[in-house]
């Protein structure tokens, strides 16, 4: 006898990037020579000495529950890179840590929403944050940031999107989907609409801070002191440190909000992997010249990836500043001409054709775009580009 699933659960997609990055799985290991561009994550190893750090932990029996928000090491080593990397205070009250930053995030909606609530989420966005709002019992308001603005939120979008009933908002830099990285006046603008609202509230999603390029400064919005007692800070080691499987997370907020996301968490998850904390702490104290090593790295896949693809007749990219994605527009090869109605069905056919996995635009709040993640070695995107370049001419 089926059970009848809770109403919540039924209105949620699944996230369009596992999704996608599970089909291009499974036709993997069905031996199609399948190249994925659809998910996430840095094709460079942990470096040697976190996966060290893990191994000692585990050798001298860090094995055991620890404090449901992070162990003290952890949080004092968020607090030495929050004041180092940001200019930010915080004591440990003051910070939260989760089985990733998607955790984090769940968690402050879960421990902050009533029913009604609004969020503003800019489009396009992370494809998760409108359905952890819906489960949260919030109501997301989408907000259309259009390719002319580079996808980022302006000061008059926003206050036109402010009702009585906003609760938050996500502010997301460099950004996911489109690499769009907002600079310290453009925030500074943002901040002067929200200082005229002091009952929202900010949710700054960090997590691609170290990957940004020509020579962007990265400025973060709680740097803006007379907000920051109301921002809070995600941030982890997954992107900057090619650590997606270790699901270590954090934040620096109110102490309320922290709080309440601590509650959250013991009756959920509990702490974070023992081990996978270890390693976080390695991450942030130890040497960091890694980081500026790979971004360049990026920053050579994405001069490519953009060059190679306003080079397609039918496609238009713009040259992100940050993260490790392209959101480049399709519109061009949707119509009656290719029969392709949307772009769902563009990377369906991409996918079937071309054995490129890319993920809409529609599932990030735009459509007529798919995004790219160049997380992947030189060599196969260069066969990516060929193979969309060959399947986008087949069209016309």
């Amino acid at each position: 006898m089926s059970i009848k699933l809770s109403s919540n659960i039924e209105n949620i997609p699944p996230s369009a990037t596992m999704l996608m990055t599970q089909l291009a799985r499974d036709l993997k290991s069905q031996g199609k020579n399948i190249i994925s561009l659809s998910a996430g994550e840095p094709d460079f190893d942990t470096p040697i000495n976190i996966k060290n750090a893990a191994i000692e932990a585990i050798n001298k029996g860090e094995t055991k529950y620890t404090a449901v928000d992070g162990t003290p090491a952890l949080k004092n080593a968020i607090i030495k890179k929050f004041k180092k990397e940001n200019n930010l205070k915080y004591s440990t009250e003051e910070i939260t840590v989760g089985t990733g930053g998607k955790q984090v995030l769940y968690n402050a909606f879960m421990a902050t929403l009533n029913k009604g609530d609004e969020v503003i989420i800019p489009a396009p966005f992370w494809v998760s944050y409108p359905d952890m709002v819906l489960l949260a019992g919030g109501k997301p308001k989408i907000v259309k940031c259009s390719e002319a603005d580079n996808f980022k939120l302006t000061p008059t979008k926003l206050r036109k999107a402010i009702t009585k009933k906003t609760k938050w908002i996500i502010f997301n830099s460099p950004s996911n989907p489109t690499g769009a990285s907002y600079t310290k006046g453009e925030i500074v603008k943002l901040s002067k609409v929200l200082a005229k609202h002091k009952r929202i509230h900010i949710l700054s999603d960090d997590i691609y801070e170290h990957i940004t390029y020509d020579k962007a400064k990265y400025f973060t919005i709680a740097q803006i002191s007379s907000l920051k007692n109301r921002t809070l800070t995600m941030n982890g080691v997954s992107k900057s440190y090619a650590m997606t499987g270790w699901r270590i997370g954090y934040a620096g907020g109110p102490k309320e909000i922290i709080k309440a996301i601590r509650k959250v968490q013991s009756q959920s998850t509990s702490n974070p992997s023992s081990v996978s904390q270890a390693a976080a702490v390695e991450a942030l104290n130890g040497t960091q010249k890694f980081i500026k090593t790979r971004s360049k790295e990026f920053k050579k896949r994405r001069d490519f990836v953009v060059d190679s693809l306003n080079k397609i007749n039918g496609i238009n990219c713009l040259t992100p500043n940050g993260a490790f994605y392209v959101f480049p527009n399709c519109k061009k090869l949707l119509g009656k001409k290719t029969k392709l109605k949307t772009d769902s069905e563009f990377v369906e056919k991409l996918l079937e054709k071309a054995n490129v996995a890319v993920v809409q635009g529609s599932a990030f709040g735009l459509p007529g775009h798919f995004r790219i993640s160049y997380a992947t070695s030189m060599q196969k995107l260069k066969v990516a580009m060929e193979r969309i370049k060959f399947f986008c001419n087949s069209l016309s």
